[in-house]
């Protein structure tokens, strides 16, 4: 439930946000999701916020390519010689899916770092005072 929901509000916050911020933009999110509601595992933190954020594209791509009647997706399809305008937007999706994933597993790892410190320097202090 807790990855569903944090998936959600990454996908939430992506939204809002690209509409004036830069493509970039999901890493610091999926960060700072991330340091406030952190998962057990790196990759599930990863998968949640980059599942976010590539709904969020996903949505942004359909609604914007749906606008234009398919010209830009078709024209940039061109430019980088793929076969369909689809591939376009799932390269984009991708994009954004790895952006915000490698973003929320920075968070993640730092966040295990000093979690990890803190259990250390208590065992380490358990150990001096038992001596």
């Amino acid at each position: 439930m807790r990855f569903l929901f944090i998936m959600l509000l990454n996908a939430a916050a992506c939204y809002f946000a690209l509409m004036i911020m830069p493509w970039w933009i999901p890493a610091l999110i999926g960060f700072c999701i991330t340091l406030l509601l952190p998962l057990r595992r790196n990759g599930m933190s990863f998968l949640a916020a980059g599942l976010g954020a590539a709904l969020c594209y996903l949505l942004l791509c359909i609604i914007t390519d749906q606008a234009n009647e398919h010209i830009l997706s078709r024209k940039m399809a061109v430019l980088f010689h793929l076969p369909s305008s689809w591939f376009m937007t799932a390269v984009t999706v991708l994009l954004g899916f790895i952006t915000a994933g490698l973003g929320s597993w920075t968070a993640a790892a730092l966040h295990r770092l000093f979690r990890n410190d803190k259990l250390k320097e208590t065992a380490f202090a358990e150990d001096l005072s038992s001596s």
